[in-house]
């Protein structure tokens, strides 16, 4: 499967790659749903109640308690996933990363076209004067943190009840209309709408590459049921 996988890319000029939590679970960053993963971490409230507007608003201070605890891997570093992604797109035959993370990832490794659908956990801004505060700042600060202005700072991370930036969705399906060949990984293809991207494809190769079967397996063209860092060790470029 490796060799096919790999004569695909090798034939491919326009390749476009739609990536989720799984990509990241090798750089220690745990998925929501795995066995490790938060969905099934003991909090009084579940997480993707935690993880919505309402609960941002109503109880801000425990969102922040959460977020802070589970989700500002800052210490974590890019993978051999994310590397072999960012030179492939050096290489010219990679487009765009479309990625579910916030985590950065795939920028710390060089990529440079990332289409962040649910946000960054690098970009937090004032909700009063939209000044700009590092994740660090959120990580070292106490309670809810906030500006000199007073104004509370969210993270730029499209939380439950949220919608997805049109420019990003945008861009996003016109590179995957674009493409001949597309490679999803790391991500079970259930959260919506992320997930419906995947039928703007039109393309010649769909590879699909995830630990556990997804809805779309059946309509691909290359099925690899591995951990994606493992995957694309064994690739190369060029």
């Amino acid at each position: 499967m490796y060799s096919e996988l790999q004569q695909i890319i090798d034939s491919s000029r326009r390749i476009v790659f739609f990536g989720g939590a799984g990509v990241s679970t090798e750089s220690g960053i745990p998925d929501f749903r795995s066995v490790d993963g938060l969905y099934n971490q003991h909090y009084a409230f579940p997480p993707e109640t935690i993880l919505s507007a309402t609960f941002f608003r109503r109880c801000t201070e425990e969102f922040y308690r959460f977020y802070r605890d589970k989700m500002l891997p800052l210490d974590a570093q890019p993978n051999a996933a994310h590397r072999f992604l960012a030179e492939l797109e050096q290489s010219g035959k990679l487009t765009a990363v479309i990625t579910q993370n916030i985590d950065g990832l795939h920028q710390a490794a060089g990529s440079k076209t990332v289409l962040e659908l649910h946000g960054s956990i690098h970009r937090n801004r004032c909700r009063k004067c939209a000044r700009f505060f590092p994740p660090e700042y959120i990580r070292d600060s106490q309670g809810v943190p906030k500006c000199e202005c007073g104004g509370v700072i969210k993270p730029e991370v499209v939380l439950y009840e949220e919608g997805l930036d049109d420019d990003v969705l945008a861009a996003s399906v016109h590179h995957i209309r674009q493409a001949d060949t597309m490679i999803i990984a790391g991500t079970s293809l259930t959260v919506y709408p992320a997930a419906g991207l995947v039928h703007y494809f039109r393309g010649k190769h769909l590879i699909l590459i995830n630990r556990d079967a997804t809805p779309m397996d059946g309509q691909a063209d290359l099925v690899i049921h591995d951990s994606v860092g493992k995957v694309f060790s064994a690739l190369h470029v060029g």
